[in-house]
């Protein structure tokens, strides 16, 4: 069998791996949410694209994702606000036994906000409730969420969990962004703890940690020329896409990555 056809036949068996397997993936309605969202679809899993704000959106990413094939449906919630968090995953299990999507096998962590560039003592504090609320409590939220229906040790089938970091963590941030470089650091930390937490439990835990991307969330954080300023600091002379990333995390939600867990793989061209 040729090189080219081992892939293809490996790719093959991933894909039928993971149909009848459904992954959430927060914040999936733009960005690399929703390059993760379309990536997931090409490897053969159903979609659930939550959304907080935009939802023709977020259904502009479940076409996407049906037009691949796979099954998809778009959610509402904060997921900086405990009670939209349950009502979300009420939602997915009642959308997985009417055969909207398929039962649950993964979540994707991918929600995040960043703020205007600013030095630490011009941070206030409601600046920090809303970077700690989204970036990191609504990542715990989602996980445990994940972890009741996923774990063995709960009756579950067994998971995956990717956690979207940002090589920020570190970096650090200075002059622009310590409280989301902050912030991205305990994303890091969480990945590890919980990873050796759910090990025996059938569930594998790892994070992305993408460098500079191609995405609007420079221009949410008033730097919309951002990428084009620091791709020459990158050694590979590029800003990396969305759907670079993408692919790293639909890689670590499948069978491919099936003895990989706690880790924390950066897409960063190098940086």
């Amino acid at each position: 069998m040729t090189t080219t056809a081992k892939v293809a036949a490996t790719t093959s068996d991933l894909a039928n791996a993971a149909r009848g397997r459904t992954v959430l993936v927060t914040g999936g309605s733009r960005g690399i949410g929703a390059a993760a969202a379309v990536c997931c679809a090409e490897l053969g899993f159903d979609v659930v694209v939550n959304y907080t704000r935009d939802a023709a959106a977020a259904q502009a990413v479940v076409d996407r994702v049906l037009a691949l094939g796979r099954r998809a449906i778009a959610v509402q919630a904060d997921v900086s606000v405990e009670a939209q968090v349950i009502s979300m995953f009420g939602q997915v299990d009642a959308a997985g036994r009417d055969g909207q999507v398929a039962a649950l096998h993964g979540l994707v962590n991918n929600a995040g906000v960043v703020d205007r560039a600013t030095r630490v003592e011009q941070i206030d504090g409601a600046r920090l409730q809303r970077m700690f609320a989204i970036n990191v409590f609504g990542s715990f939220l989602c996980a445990r969420e994940a972890v009741k229906r996923l774990s063995t040790r709960h009756g579950g089938p067994g998971g995956a969990i990717v956690n979207l970091s940002s090589a920020a963590a570190r970096l650090g941030g200075p002059g622009q962004y310590v409280d989301y470089a902050a912030a991205k650091g305990a994303i890091d930390t969480f990945t590890i703890g919980l990873a050796r937490e759910v090990a025996t439990e059938g569930i594998r835990v790892n994070a992305v940690r993408p460098g500079i991307i191609e995405t609007d969330i420079h221009a949410s954080g008033g730097q919309p020329d951002r990428v084009q300023q620091l791709a020459p600091q990158v050694p590979m002379q590029r800003a990396g896409t969305a759907d670079e990333v993408g692919r790293a995390i639909a890689w670590l939600l499948s069978d491919a990555a099936s003895y990989t867990t706690g880790s924390l793989l950066d897409v960063t061209g190098g940086r």
